[in-house]
């Protein structure tokens, strides 16, 4: 039985073309043939899939959002009914954020640059499903990290979502390790940062491993 993933649909790709083309020059700076070239139709053939750029940026923004905060409640609710500690749901909830930015990287460079061009009732969807994004992960932060205030893992959270969103600024392509090396620092930067956060001894120079940090969680909590 074969395994490969659907093609994408003529719809994806159009978006992929459209995140790639914002990113490198702006959403103002591409027009729709280009588009539509991008992906072997006429210009105006996009008009039967979207009905102009805005709508395009508006479904790649909300998209993602809406692509992270399913994704992050499926990592959480698959660890907790296989009982997993919640440090290993932390684990899954980075390795997942760690995914889109090393393989969306345009879809960052557009929210940074390009969120307010969207209409506010989009911009406001964004914001609250970024919103409910982060709460999922302070609720897992806290139980691995018993500590913390709500409004200082809060600020880790924030503050590990700009490391991890800062893959688009690490260097020329070709510039980086190799994907795999590349997630793996990245994830021993984002636990460094909680661990660090929470005041574990030693996190500065070595985070600890996930089991390690659940026992002193617990014996401090």
């Amino acid at each position: 039985m074969s395994t490969q993933a659907p093609a994408p649909s003529r719809r994806e790709q159009i978006l992929k073309e459209a995140a790639r083309l914002f990113a490198e020059r702006g959403f103002h700076g591409v027009g729709v043939d280009e588009i539509g070239a991008a992906v072997g139709i006429s210009g105006p053939g996009l008009y039967r899939h979207f009905p102009g750029k805005e709508a395009m940026l508006a479904e790649l923004l909300v998209g993602i959002s809406g692509r992270l905060l399913t994704g992050g409640k499926r990592r959480a609710a698959e660890g907790e009914g296989a009982g997993c500690a919640p440090a290993e749901v932390l684990d899954s909830l980075i390795e997942g954020h760690i995914d889109f930015a090393l393989d969306d990287r345009p879809l960052i460079i557009l929210h940074d640059r390009e969120l307010d061009r969207l209409r506010d009732t989009d911009r406001k969807l964004v914001r609250s499903l970024q919103r409910q994004y982060v709460e999922l992960w302070v609720e897992v932060v806290r139980k691995v990290y018993p500590r913390l205030a709500e409004a200082e893992a809060r600020a880790c959270v924030h503050a590990v979502f700009g490391l991890l969103n800062s893959t688009p600024h690490l260097g020329r392509p070709g510039a980086l390790p190799g994907r795999a090396a590349t997630a793996t620092l990245l994830h021993r930067l984002a636990l460094g940062a909680f661990d660090g956060a929470h005041g574990v001894d030693g996190a500065a120079s070595e985070p600890k491993g996930r089991a390690a940090v659940d026992k002193e969680s617990a014996r401090r909590s």
